[in-house]
């Protein structure tokens, strides 16, 4: 028996009607937006998301050094090369998801689940076996606390066909439901049922990251929730939420609705934050459009400035990558940036990236530093 989803009260149609109608405003934007003006931003919400969701589960690589081995710079990322491997392969995991959502032929099955996980999960196997449901029981204990059990999942005996029911849930169940509460409703199941030795969380969250881009409404790199829920506060009450929704043992017949609330919560708010950063993105590129004959600046070397400006850096690496330019051609285009004072070298040789210079222009600063304010779905207008 699975988790049932339940019945929305008017509040909480509501909610989601606000997150549909930003969903595809933000769709709109993205579609007649250049892609080059969108492509760094796909990528920096990518990191953010990988960042997020292994801060979740403790392993800690910035935003910003993720985007950087996510181009396969390992040199000069500050991070142990246990998160940088926990990095590389959640980023596998998830540019496979995100290369599903168009999949005509797609189907869920026990076979796509645990291939996930083994790409997660694999490079600890056989000491942490990855692939294949557990052969043991499971015992999530309390913070702080590791001879007090939080949750204890179902026995193992069970595991094969409890993921059976949830596989024939994720291609038939409730279908006539949002798309976005059976996400959510499929991240709860998954972390509840808890079928690996470990990884259980970050599979949870990638699956809920699967049926949204399955939805096809916005590309996922703009849906996922995996950013808002890494966030200090979030993750608290992520945690919290999971205990009261799933009890201390497998108890599917509990309420739902207060897990399926935190996610609209957390699809409205992590909405209105991109809404924000496509903005503030789209602001800055014009913005440096306007300043190209003031410096000479070439249109490509923009793609450069623009990155510094929304992310604080940028490597003469992936600026080649991202303009498709020989080595020559960009460290010439990086070279003259950097002699007219819009950019500043940091660090030598391979490890060297490129930060705003003394002349870069403080505008841009201004509109990529931009403040606002996000405003609880839930909470009385």
């Amino acid at each position: 028996m699975l988790h049932r989803t339940p019945q929305l009260a008017a509040v909480d149609r509501h909610v989601l009607h606000e997150v549909t109608v930003m969903r595809r405003d933000l769709r709109q934007v993205v579609q007649q937006s250049p892609a080059k003006w969108t492509a760094d931003l796909r990528r920096s919400l990518t990191a953010s998301a990988i960042a997020a969701s292994n801060t979740i589960e403790g392993y800690r690589v910035d935003p910003v050094d993720v985007a950087d081995l996510l181009d396969g710079e390992r040199e000069g990322v500050d991070a142990s090369e246990e998160d940088k491997a926990e990095t590389l392969a959640y980023q596998q995991t998830l540019t496979y998801i995100q290369s599903l959502w168009d999949v005509e032929d797609f189907a869920y099955s026990k076979g796509l689940l645990n291939a996930l996980h083994w790409m997660l999960q694999g490079h600890h196997h056989p000491h942490r076996p990855a692939g294949r449901w557990r052969q043991k029981p499971i015992f999530i204990t309390a913070a702080g606390n590791p001879h007090a059990t939080e949750y204890e999942g179902p026995h193992e005996r069970y595991v094969p066909h409890l993921m059976g029911e949830l596989v024939a849930w994720l291609n038939e169940g409730d279908l006539e439901a949002d798309p976005l509460v059976r996400a959510a409703m499929a991240h709860l199941n998954l972390v509840k049922i808890h079928p690996w030795i470990d990884g259980n969380g970050r599979m949870s969250r990638s699956l809920q990251t699967l049926l949204i881009a399955r939805e096809g409404v916005l590309a996922p790199e703009f849906s996922s929730i995996e950013e808002w829920l890494g966030m200090p506060g979030n993750t608290w009450e992520y945690y919290k939420m999971l205990r009261e929704a799933g009890g201390p043992m497998y108890s599917p017949e509990r309420d739902t609705l207060p897990w399926v609330r935190f996610n609209l919560r957390a699809y409205h708010e992590q909405s209105q934050r991109v809404q924000h950063r496509v903005k503030r993105s789209t602001d800055c590129w014009i913005a440096l459009a306007e300043h190209t004959e003031r410096f000479s600046l070439a249109e490509r070397q923009i793609t450069a400035l623009h990155e510094v400006a929304m992310t604080g850096r940028v490597r003469r690496s992936r600026y080649e990558k991202a303009e498709v330019l020989s080595n020559q051609q960009a460290v010439r285009d990086i070279q003259a940036l950097t002699r007219t004072g819009l950019l500043t070298a940091v660090g030598n040789t391979k490890a060297r990236y490129y930060i705003a210079g003394p002349a870069f222009p403080p505008d841009v600063l201004e509109t990529a530093h931009r403040r606002h304010t996000i405003t609880g779905p839930y909470q009385p207008h």
